[in-house]
């Protein structure tokens, strides 16, 4: 009923004992009422801080928004700063959702906007629109992924150029290396598509964002598919 803090009970007592003796008959009722009124335990610097946040982050991520909204209603009435909280969702956005729903981004920032626009408590509630949208949002770590194979190539790779086609050739000298040679303007192309190979001449194809069905990420999918079969048949000539 103390919320765990036998402390706070002990202290209560210690107040009520001090007050003139016809104050001093503990109402139990009203007492246990005042406690469980109490907001609940919260160090920002401790367990519970990070217990919180996870348990915001992984409701969001399981889409949940109703079980969200709980967490992030024990944080602030705990006391941590929206602020952090704010900071959080961009960074849930870009991790957890990405690709499939590229607006959660452009909401999660919003949302610290109108925080440090308004303050406490009207903008809280831009921060709670936030977390309904990050929760109910389709999810997808594609471009997580893509990203992480992205740098284990370009370690092993090490300093490969460009493939000269794709170099500007602001020089004669350049331009006789070839430089910039046959290289075609895709929306200048049919179907606003080359087909060219812009990896470096010493190094194969790479897939390294291979996106999920999920939200936004469907219609992306397909237009992969589209590109890579135009990329074949005109790599065929």
């Amino acid at each position: 009923m103390a919320d765990g803090d036998g402390r706070y009970l002990l202290n209560m007592a210690e107040q009520l004992q001090a007050l003139p003796d016809t104050e001093t008959t503990l109402d139990t009722t009203g007492l246990a009422h005042h406690i469980q009124q109490r907001a609940p335990l919260y160090d920002k610097a401790q367990e519970s801080h990070y217990n919180l946040i996870s348990a915001l982050h992984k409701s969001m991520r399981g889409s949940d928004p109703d079980a969200a909204l709980y967490w992030l209603a024990r944080m602030l009435d705990g006391g941590e700063d929206p602020l952090f909280v704010a900071r959080r969702l961009v960074r849930f956005a870009n991790e957890d959702i990405g690709m499939a729903d590229p607006h959660a981004v452009q909401q999660a920032l919003a949302a610290w906007d109108v925080y440090e626009r308004l303050g406490s408590p009207e903008g809280e509630l831009a921060i709670a629109q936030a977390v309904v949208h990050l929760a109910t949002a389709p999810k997808s770590i594609a471009v997580h992924r893509g990203f992480n194979a992205a740098h284990r190539s370009a370690r092993h790779t090490g300093s490969l150029m460009p493939p000269a086609h794709i170099l500007n050739a602001p020089t004669r000298l350049m331009k006789d290396l070839g430089y910039g040679k046959d290289y075609q303007y895709d929306p200048d192309t049919a179907d606003s598509f080359s087909g060219d190979d812009y990896f470096p001449d010493d190094m194969g194809r790479e897939t390294y964002y291979q996106p999920t069905r999920n939200g936004y990420e469907a219609q992306i999918t397909e237009r992969l598919r589209h590109w890579a079969a135009l990329r074949a048949r005109r790599q065929r000539g």
